[in-house]
């Protein structure tokens, strides 16, 4: 058992004491999962490579109530199970006035609770995954076939040492946390910077803004305890009495469970995910896809000539069948451009996956391109496209491909309604004005 050393502090009022009744348990159950199914994945988690992908998932625990994606209505229902609560334990117990060991524990769970959070995004931004460099596609894409959200993310992308300081900034607010003297200042550097994300995802419609916020709350809390007495301390320079209470851990294996635990914490969360993040991250952005594409192919192409079902269509922007361009990306994805209308990805929660079929990121939140992953047998030079889109289940494309020297390739088959289709392709010399500034940043010069 431990025993609290603690000095005179102010009596709790009756109204305090039922604020954190309730307080105590909405948390809790907001912050301690209840999940039969969350111990199953902590206990089966992957070690290997997916261990990052594993340990993320497991720290955007919420409870859920109506399905699996978070929603408002879900807080409604924990904060009707925390009023009940609080009306059966202020009838069981209503002689008791002070808390203060309990909010000590309390905040010690919401402490570790939100530090996790923070740093298992730190680290996909201090190592630019989250938002990666945009795909060839994507930077041929119009500016308004984007959605809000994929703008932001794009903007983001482009600009990976920003993204790295907002991971640094995240996980050092996330460390502070981890020690009980640092939390205010820690809470300090959280919530403006949650506060941001928040706003952001609300403003750019992001799928983040429910769990943004809630660990917002969780940081609102946290500080809430320091809040009053930074106020009369430094703006109205008024006498303050600190807080001095802290457990005392009168057995020696509860000193060092307590020390095994902070260490076990630190290790598990910070040094391996942190080096499994960096792993993952020389291996390749996880929102794209792994698998290689067709060798030497990668690029912009004009579509010079295009037939379907034996006629030829000239090149008219406003023809929904006529290709108007075509991009093969690094790996094995191929995207056509035309009028024909796209049916949105709108799925803009953070996930990480590992089979390719997942990784919709680049087509997500982008109109006017439809995306293709393929496979190559390169014995009968035959390309079988599968439209990427999940709105297009049924979609393949089966293509003949023939190399005309280093820069042109002729597609010739079947499109996806079986008609037909023969489509010359010339790949463009075409400069970035994003990779050309990164090549100045070497050079000096920049030359378009």
């Amino acid at each position: 058992m431990t025993k609290a050393e603690s000095t005179s502090q102010p009596a709790w009022t009756k109204g305090e004491v039922l604020a954190f009744r309730f307080a105590f348990i909405y948390f809790l159950i907001q912050a301690v999962p209840l999940s039969g199914r969350f111990y199953y994945d902590l206990l089966t988690i992957d070690w290997g490579a997916s261990y990052y992908r594993d340990l993320f998932r497991l720290s955007h625990y919420a409870p859920h109530f109506f399905g699996p994606t978070d929603t408002f209505a879900d807080w409604a229902v924990v904060a009707l199970i925390s009023a009940v609560g609080t009306v059966i334990w202020t009838m069981r117990d209503a002689t008791r006035t002070d808390y203060t060991a309990l909010q000590y524990w309390l905040r010690v769970v919401l402490r570790y609770r939100l530090s996790i959070g923070v740093i298992a995004y730190g680290f996909i931004k201090l190592f630019p995954l989250q938002a990666p460099l945009p795909s060839i596609s994507n930077l041929n894409t119009p500016y308004g076939d984007f959605t809000a959200w994929k703008l932001f993310s794009l903007s983001l992308g482009i600009v990976p040492s920003y993204e790295s300081f907002l991971g640094l900034v995240e996980i050092l607010g996330g460390l502070l946390l981890l020690n009980r003297k640092t939390t205010a200042i820690g809470t300090l550097v959280v919530i403006p910077f949650l506060g941001n994300i928040f706003v952001s995802n609300l403003a750019y419609e992001g799928g983040e803004y429910v769990y943004s916020f809630l660990l917002t709350t969780f940081a609102l809390f946290l500080f809430a305890f320091d809040a009053i007495r930074l106020l009369r301390l430094v703006s109205l320079e008024q006498p303050t009495l600190p807080n001095r209470f802290r457990p005392v851990f009168s057995e020696q294996w509860q000193r060092y469970g307590r020390l095994a635990l902070k260490s076990a914490f630190i290790f598990f969360a910070v040094v391996v995910y942190g080096y499994k993040t960096y792993a993952a991250y020389k291996t390749g952005p996880y929102q794209f896809p792994q698998s290689p594409g067709l060798a030497g192919a990668a690029g912009l192409y004009d579509v010079a000539e295009f037939s379907v079902a034996g006629k030829a269509i000239p090149y008219a922007n406003t023809d929904p069948v006529r290709w108007q361009d075509v991009v093969f990306e690094t790996w094995n994805t191929i995207s056509i451009r035309s009028n024909r209308p796209v049916k949105l990805v709108t799925d803009n929660t953070e996930q990480i996956y590992t089979a390719d079929a997942d990784r919709t990121y680049e087509l997500a939140g982008s109109a006017s391109r439809h995306y293709y992953s393929y496979q190559v047998d390169s014995v009968q030079h035959l390309l079988t496209l599968k439209n990427r889109n999940p709105n297009y289940p049924n979609e393949t494309l089966t293509l003949h491909y023939e190399r005309l020297g280093a820069t042109g390739i002729i597609l010739s088959g079947r499109n996806e309604n079986r008609d037909s289709v023969y489509a010359v392709l010339n790949r463009l010399d075409k400069k970035y004005l994003l990779n050309e500034a990164a090549k100045a940043g070497r050079r000096g010069t920049l030359k378009l």
